[in-house]
């Protein structure tokens, strides 16, 4: 990792979340408060704690980063763009017939996107492949998964929780996007997911709960989890679902929901 200059980490991150509006409002259609709210930790994997080279997407010793909740993928647009994956313009193009950022990732359509994503709670047993095959031919690079909050629901997710833990793929950093909404509502009204630190533990992970808007945090919680070595790690990461933007911070009716062309309007000035 580089020595972070944490004021242009955060300029960057607020230039991402103009463009998810920009995005957003152009398609008429996609995720807000999701990809607002990740724009910090994207920030801080994209521009300094991954090992990535964006004129080598398919570099063999880079590190992989899947996004497991794939709605949130206009983040995950903005920030490739921003770090030269793809010229910035192509964010214009998403959700349109035929375009490379469809609605949720597609790996093969895009340099850098490690994997579809869509149907939630997958993406943790897809690190888990990947980890495991990496530890057997004794590679160095690292696996980072992004989950959501909401994900925390599907069987599946806590299968691959506890086959992490108990093979200590300690080569996987998982960030966990604690914003507490999913689409139906807020998660402890849909299905109660504390205690979560202590659910980790117990199935054999390092857990670290951070400000997940606070880029130094980030970054100091990345530095952490590679000194972890007997262990995957989890950094609960507690984040405000639409940062930045007052109308629709804490509501979960924007999970799911763009804004209008005066909301636009509204939310990049506040922005600036």
């Amino acid at each position: 990792m580089a020595k972070p200059n944490i004021k242009q980490l955060e300029k960057r991150a607020k230039q991402i979340r103009q463009d998810i509006i920009k995005m957003l409002a152009k398609a008429e259609s996609g995720h807000s408060a999701g990809p607002l709210g990740m724009a910090d930790i994207f920030t801080a994997l994209y521009f300094n704690i991954a090992n990535i080279n964006p004129k080598k997407p398919n570099w063999p010793n880079r590190d992989r980063i899947f996004l497991s909740h794939g709605h949130i993928c206009p983040v995950l647009y903005a920030t490739m763009a921003r770090r030269g994956f793809f010229k910035v313009k192509e964010l214009d193009t998403l959700r349109q017939l035929g375009t490379r950022l469809q609605g949720h990732p597609h790996r093969g359509s895009l340099p850098g996107v490690e994997s579809t994503s869509g149907p939630l709670g997958q993406g943790l047993s897809q690190c888990c492949g990947v980890a495991l095959a990496a530890k057997l031919d004794n590679k160095k690079h690292w696996i980072y998964c992004l989950t959501s909050d909401g994900e925390h629901d599907e069987g599946q997710h806590w299968e691959a929780v506890m086959y992490a833990g108990k093979r200590r793929l300690s080569n996987i950093t998982a960030f966990l996007d604690r914003n507490n909404i999913q689409i139906d509502g807020y998660t402890e009204d849909v299905m109660p997911l504390e205690p979560l630190r202590e659910k980790y533990e117990a199935f054999n992970w390092h857990v670290i709960e951070i400000d997940g808007h606070n880029i130094a945090e980030i970054i100091a919680a990345a530095n952490q989890a590679k000194a972890i070595v007997e262990k995957p790690v989890m950094i609960i990461a507690h984040t405000v679902p639409g940062k930045g933007v007052s109308f629709m911070e804490y509501d979960y009716i924007w999970h799911g929901k763009p804004p209008t062309p005066e909301e636009a309007k509204k939310a990049l000035k506040e922005l600036k």
